[in-house]
């Protein structure tokens, strides 16, 4: 079977770890120096469900209410990955707004999306609970996860479902493959 050519979006307030998920997904390493991102591509074949993808990830530059996302975060994009930090209720508040601006640009009202709260590492440093992230994410009908960048928690999980959420809807990821994160 041909492998199938999928573009992903990374999109999220600045410093909630985009190029951190990025990176330890592509590379399989945490970078610790923070360095902010202009914008950065990664590209990456993994496997899920016997089907190979070439997967190429659009690392964004972090955006805030005021910023107008640029054609390239919308056009010929599968689906997003939309992140905040969970010691930051600011990022959390801020990709409520691209999500919206999302669906204006793209005129649909559903893009495959996968929420991410990032940082579940620095729990004594919560700020947005899980329920709270949980409930945006039903609110979208989207996939949610907690991760940890630095600890590798759920990284791979995160990637592989949004590829997921570009396919048939039919055909979910089973809970084998979900073994130590929870998706719901």
């Amino acid at each position: 079977m041909p492998s199938k050519q999928r573009k992903i979006a990374i999109m999220g307030y600045r410093s909630v770890g985009k190029s951190s998920l990025s990176i330890q997904f592509v590379e399989g390493q945490f970078v610790d120096s923070y360095d902010p991102t202009i914008e950065n591509t990664f590209v990456k074949t993994t496997r899920v469900k016997n089907q190979e993808y070439e997967l190429e990830l659009v690392d964004t530059a972090g955006q805030d209410e005021y910023s107008i996302l640029s054609e390239p975060n919308y056009i010929k994009i599968h689906g997003y990955v939309l992140v905040y930090s969970i010691t930051s209720t600011k990022s959390f508040e801020i990709i409520q707004i691209i999500h919206d601006k999302l669906l204006d640009m793209t005129g649909k009202i559903h893009v495959p999306v996968v929420l991410v709260g990032n940082k579940k590492d620095l729990h004594s440093d919560r700020c947005v609970s899980k329920d709270k992230g949980q409930a945006l994410a039903n609110s979208w009908k989207a996939k949610f996860f907690e991760a940890s960048a630095k600890q590798n928690e759920c990284v791979d999980d995160i990637f592989h479902t949004v590829l997921m959420e570009t396919e048939d809807k039919s055909d979910p990821i089973g809970p084998k493959q979900m073994s130590t994160c929870s998706i719901s």
